[in-house]
């Protein structure tokens, strides 16, 4: 017994020092029917499944839960916060992903004492690449960004998801880390737990580069019993968001204490000039 804890404390050890990794990419089992004409909008996603834990956040694990959830979406690409990944069980995530048919990748931000926990994308469409931002700019939370990029045709778009900090200070750091990055190029959606409830100087720099989207216009998806606040939000540059609204289905005010946010994006006619972010 003994030396099975040294041999577990190691791992672990072991995987903390080299976090945020890219943990998964995985193509899905089976295609969906890409249509012969190249789609002119994109229907998106942004859901914190709280580590398949409920509401509370004590309940047991219940990933088929937030797997409905994210059927009800119907969306063609979602980013999801505080995905767990357990060492000693079956991974919830690679499961979903199965049923679902979605192409998937995970970001380590931090290890849990039950497995890896981090940031996923899921993808109806073929992910032409992805990189990984390290947002750990304060030694009490790691953060972290996972970016994929999509090539529809001549379309391209690049999708951010990321969960940052709940300090304003660190929370603009991240965000001026995101805006800077030499591969985030033409047009852009930004999508995740900000961990904002008031305009604060990392959201006006969002809203300068990606999009002028005022509070009073997000939606509030915190907490799911009884929204009051819009910490979950869709961010765009270079692809128009048509429609933007929070899913409120009864499996969703149960999965998870927060709501899924989902935006309806017109994507540009072809691919945009190369123009760096600028982060003003």
């Amino acid at each position: 017994m003994a030396m099975l804890r040294d041999a577990k404390r190691a791992r672990r050890a072991q995987v903390e020092s080299a976090v945020p990794y890219l943990s998964l990419v995985r193509a899905a089992s089976q295609f969906h029917a890409i249509p012969k004409q190249v789609p002119t909008h994109m229907r998106v996603a942004t859901y914190n499944v709280h580590r398949w834990s409920g509401v509370s956040g004590r309940q047991a694990p219940n990933a088929a839960l937030a797997g409905y959830v994210i059927s009800e979406l119907d969306a063609d690409v979602v980013a999801l916060q505080e995905v767990l990944r357990p060492f000693d069980a079956k991974d919830p995530l690679t499961v979903l992903a199965e049923e679902q048919h979605l192409h998937v990748a995970f970001v380590v931000t931090r290890v849990h004492r039950l497995g890896e926990l981090g940031n996923a994308i899921l993808s109806r469409w073929p992910i032409t690449s992805l990189f990984v931002l390290d947002l750990s700019f304060s030694r009490l939370e790691r953060r972290s960004a996972l970016a994929a990029e999509f090539k529809l045709g001549k379309r391209l778009l690049t999708v951010v998801a990321t969960h940052l900090a709940l300090r304003d200070r660190t929370r603009q750091r991240q965000v001026r880390t995101i805006l800077s990055h030499p591969q985030l190029q033409g047009p852009v959606v930004l999508m995740g737990d900000l961990s904002a409830w008031r305009r604060s100087k990392a959201t006006q720099a969002l809203e300068a580069a990606l999009g002028a989207h005022g509070n009073r216009r997000w939606p509030a998806s915190f907490p799911s019993a009884r929204p009051i606040l819009a910490l979950d939000r869709i961010y765009s540059r270079g692809a128009q968001v048509e429609t933007l609204e929070v899913h409120r289905s009864t499996a969703a005010r149960r999965a998870s204490d927060h709501l899924p946010v989902i935006a309806v994006l017109k994507l540009p006619a072809m691919v945009a000039k190369v123009l760096p972010i600028s982060s003003r």
